[in-house]
C-alpha cells in the first residue's frame, strides 16, 4: 500500500480511535445520539471504502476518454457515499449512547430524568416508557466497552420527546463522576501507533503521497 492510500485508509480510523479513547478516559460519562455515533463510525471507515470497493469498481472508460475530469467522478462517488450514510442514519430508530458508564450507574440517573420529564414514567425490567413524551426505550448495556445504549423499542416514537430526554439526561449526567475506562487508554495508544505508522511512511517517501493522489485521479 502506497503512502497516499495508507493515509486515506488509516488516517480517519486513527482519529476516530483517538477521540473515542479520550472520551472513555474522561472522569464522567459522555452522551451522544445514535445518529452521531453511526456517522462518526461511517467517517472512520470511509477511507477503507474509498480505496477498496470504490476504487475497485471504478469504471475505466472515463479515464480513457476524460482523464482530466476524473475528479468529477470521484466527487460524485463521494456525494453518493455521503447520501448513503445519511440515509442509514435517518432510517435508524432513535438512540442515545452513553459512554464510560455501566447500566447500574446509569439507571438511577435515568430514573430521575424520567421523573422530571413524565410523571407517568414506568419501568418494566430493562425497558422504560414515557407515555406523555411518546418515548419507549430499552436499556442495552455493553460491559466490554463500558457504555450503554438507550434504544427505541418501537417505530412509533416522538423525536421531540427524545430530544427532551437527551437534554435532561445530559444535564443530570454532569453531576456524575466515574472512573476512566482502561479500554480508552488502549484505543488511544492504538491510534497513536497508527498515526506514527502513517507519518513514518510519509516521511520516508513524501513524493509517493502526491504521486498516489494523481494516480487515483487519473486511473
Amino acid at each position: 500500500m502506497d503512502s497516499f492510500r495508507m493515509l486515506v485508509a488509516l488516517g480517519p480510523l486513527a482519529i476516530y480511535l483517538l477521540l473515542l479513547g479520550l472520551v472513555n478516559l474522561l472522569p464522567r460519562p459522555y452522551l451522544t445520539t445514535g445518529g452521531r455515533d453511526t456517522a462518526a463510525l461511517g467517517v472512520a471507515l470511509s477511507g477503507f471504502i474509498l480505496i477498496g470497493p470504490l476504487e475497485l469498481f471504478m469504471p475505466h472508460w472515463p479515464s480513457a476518454h476524460w482523464s482530466e475530469f476524473m475528479w468529477v467522478f470521484w466527487l460524485l462517488l463521494g456525494v453518493l457515499c455521503t447520501l448513503v450514510l445519511t440515509l442509514i442514519v435517518l432510517s435508524q430508530r432513535p438512540r442515545l449512547v452513553i459512554y464510560n458508564i455501566s447500566a447500574d450507574e446509569l439507571r438511577p440517573v435515568l430514573a430521575e430524568a424520567a421523573e422530571l420529564l413524565d410523571a407517568d414514567a414506568r419501568w418494566a425490567g430493562g425497558s422504560l416508557a414515557l407515555p406523555r413524551l411518546k418515548v419507549h426505550l430499552h436499556v442495552e448495556p455493553f460491559p466490554g466497552m463500558r457504555n450503554v445504549t438507550l434504544a427505541a423499542t418501537t417505530d412509533a416514537q416522538d423525536l421531540g420527546g427524545w430530544r427532551a430526554l437527551e437534554q435532561t439526561l445530559a444535564a443530570e449526567l454532569t453531576a456524575v463522576r466515574c472512573r476512566p475506562n482502561p479500554l480508552g487508554g488502549a484505543m488511544a495508544v492504538a491510534a497513536v501507533l497508527l498515526l506514527l505508522l502513517v507519518s513514518a511512511n510519509l516521511v520516508r517517501d513524501p513524493q509517493a503521497l502526491t504521486q498516489g493522489f494523481w494516480e487515483m485521479l487519473r486511473m
